[in-house]
């Protein structure tokens, strides 16, 4: 069994390249149908947030495992970038590697805020659509299974999930207080509807927002965000008017183009003077364009990429209990391949044991039966037999248990079933 991790994130790929090869949930049906055409036969997971774009395959068969070439000709393909511009910001991962790496993202150490809950539920989805889709199979329902329960462990065993430890709530606490001492004299203008944006909106609140409007392209989202945080509902369609009363603008659609360009808001401001505006864009593409905050020294435009120092500061502050959670995923991942292991190889080292000790039961059999006298030793003689199976077995089994760490070693497999004649069953 093999397993594969493609992926670019925060740390291997700036905002502008995980823009272009970002999935939108529109896509990913897309997305399976091209890796299904090209490769029958592997399993799938694409992972697609704000901070990462990854693909997960598994393959029980080595010789159609699709190469890191293969992944990013796809990426270039589907998103039409040209490959030069992105592949050395893709990072391959193999094997147990796999393993460790899904474990750490469930559980938020891979991410810009250590500890934040919104990133299992993203786990959770992209498994559900892969599902869906008809994508993933025993080896990824075995995995992603598997990542949920080690994030929930974690999360109960640590105290990383304590504290500001959402990407809303950072950029509410750290980036917000910084230009505004309060909140309750403020308008807030949402545009967009998604769980981000109702996150970061319950964070305002918090710091004591009053005004709230919502505005969304899909009027029956932007009112259910509304009722949810006792907000107002504005119509799309006047969102420049909304956009010069507002003093603090939140936006999650990743609309392309991007949805406010510089003239644009050069406009706005025209209108609504100078006063400080606050905008969070944690749109993936971006909402506005980064030249934006160029227009005057009152705007303050930040975006994902900007949430990096803070969320490395808050890195630092939990070491201590980001070594905890790198104990439980050693452990779990080394559960996880011992477990694996056993699924490819064991039914061979079953045959291998029965073979030969059918082998000894037969020839112990003809031995007490020529040498009668023999049969007050015979629990000695059989104990004796028994160790020299396990002897005899023992560097065969030992080869296939180390050349097995890696996935499953077909080539060894096949060589044992011939040397010994195990027949398939």
């Amino acid at each position: 069994m093999n397993l594969q991790v493609v992926y670019c994130n925060h740390h291997t790929a700036n905002l502008g390249i995980r823009e272009r090869l970002a999935f939108s949930r529109a896509q990913i049906p897309q997305a399976y149908s091209a890796l299904r055409a090209a490769f029958p036969r592997a399993e799938w997971v694409v992972l697609s947030t704000c901070n990462r774009i990854e693909v997960y395959t598994a393959q029980d068969d080595s010789a159609h495992v699709p190469s890191h070439q293969d992944v990013a000709r796809f990426f270039a393909d589907f998103h039409q970038v040209p490959l030069a511009e992105f592949f050395d910001d893709l990072v391959e991962r193999t094997g147990p590697d796999v393993v460790r790496h899904l474990f750490q993202v469930a559980s938020s150490l891979d991410s810009m805020v250590l500890g934040e809950p919104q990133i299992v539920a993203q786990v959770k989805e992209a498994y559900a659509l892969a599902q869906d889709h008809a994508a993933a199979g025993p080896l990824t329902n075995a995995l992603f299974q598997r990542a949920l329960k080690v994030a929930k462990r974690v999360r109960s065993e640590t105290t990383l999930a304590e504290g500001r430890v959402s990407i809303a709530s950072v950029a509410v606490g750290d980036f917000g207080k910084r230009i505004f001492d309060r909140f309750d004299d403020k308008t807030v203008l949402v545009i967009g509807a998604g769980e981000m944006a109702a996150e970061t909106l319950r964070y305002l609140r918090e710091a004591g927002a009053n005004e709230v409007l919502v505005t969304n392209r899909t009027l029956a989202r932007a009112e259910q965000t509304a009722a949810e945080c006792g907000g107002r509902v504005c119509p799309f369609e006047q969102l420049d008017d909304w956009l010069c009363q507002a003093d603090v603008i939140v936006t999650t659609t990743g609309a392309t183009p991007p949805l406010v360009n510089r003239d644009r808001f050069r406009k706005v401001r025209q209108r609504s003077g100078r006063k400080p505006v606050f905008i969070l864009d944690l749109g993936v593409p971006r909402d506005f364009e980064p030249s934006v905050s160029d227009l005057d020294d009152d705007v303050y435009l930040y975006c994902i990429d900007d949430l990096e120092a803070v969320c490395e500061q808050n890195r630092q502050a939990r070491s201590g209990e980001v070594e905890k959670a790198l104990e439980i995923i050693e452990e779990e991942t080394e559960k996880f391949r011992s477990e694996l292991y056993h699924r490819a190889t064991g039914p061979i080292i079953k045959r291998l044991r029965d073979h030969h000790h059918g082998i000894v039961g037969d020839e112990l059999t003809r031995l007490f039966a020529r040498l009668p006298h023999l049969e007050r030793d015979r629990a000695e003689i059989e104990r004796s037999f028994e160790q020299l199976v396990n002897k005899l077995l023992h560097p065969p089994l030992e080869a296939l248990r180390d050349e097995a760490r890696d996935g499953t070693p077909h080539g060894l497999m096949n060589a044992l079933k011939r040397l010994f004649r195990l027949h398939d069953e």
